[in-house]
């Protein structure tokens, strides 16, 4: 089966580093799907404007080898523990695809690249190639007593940052996704070392930071 690349995701996040773990964790983060040139027809998208949101099917474009072994160890637990492939999320799998649910923020029909989806809380970075995309229908793909496996088991905790009013200087209101993707620990948890100072690429601008304690101190913005 050869899979059509349909459309490309655009986002702040040109790298892997920072990129949420799981869509719907930085609900504020905006980013758009520009269709390819054979696919820039309105008709396409009739009707999508009556939902709030869709799913997307995606290709971890950035991975640079294939998954090796069927286990993983998932960053929810520390990086630590082996899991199954097929019991996690991980991009390192037999076959590199990626599904999230996303909000749709707006939907431009008429501008000069064609039909645009503006969208909210996505997990793909700048440049990511879509696949598909299909509705989010809650009566189907909504399923409230579902378990969620170490997930449940395992609450994230999301981290104090200080010195948020550096970002607000800098991105004004756009800092709001910017401080829910760090809130997150972007940290490879594998290898988080609360002596190191890491850098975060966001819309063109170098965000340098630490961890400690449950903390993450902001050092700069370049």
């Amino acid at each position: 089966m050869n899979l059509k690349q349909i459309a490309t995701f655009h986002s702040p996040l040109p790298e892997k580093f920072g990129i949420p773990r799981q869509s719907g964790l930085a609900p504020s983060l905006k980013g758009s799907i520009v269709f390819e040139p054979g696919l820039r027809d309105a008709n396409a998208l009739r009707g999508l404007e009556d939902f709030s949101h869709i799913w997307l099917i995606w290709g971890f474009s950035a991975n640079r080898h294939e998954a090796e072994g069927v286990t993983v160890r998932p960053p929810r637990l520390g990086g630590n523990k082996a899991l199954g492939v097929f019991a996690t999320r991980s991009p390192y799998r037999p076959n590199p695809i990626g599904l999230s649910a996303v909000k749709i923020e707006s939907i431009d029909f008429n501008g000069p690249e064609g039909p645009v989806i503006h969208v909210q809380g996505a997990d793909l970075m700048d440049g990511t190639p879509i696949y598909d995309i299909k509705p989010y229908v809650p009566y189907a793909d909504s399923i409230p007593e579902a378990a969620g496996g170490f997930t449940d088991s395992t609450p994230w905790k999301e981290l104090e940052v200080s010195n948020p009013e550096v970002l607000q200087e800098v991105f004004g209101e756009r800092s709001g996704a910017l401080l829910e993707i760090l809130r997150q620990d972007p940290r490879p948890q594998y290898a988080a070392d609360s002596a190191k100072t890491y850098a975060l690429t966001y819309d063109g601008h170098d965000i340098r930071f630490s961890v400690s304690g449950g903390k993450l101190e902001i050092h700069s913005v370049e």
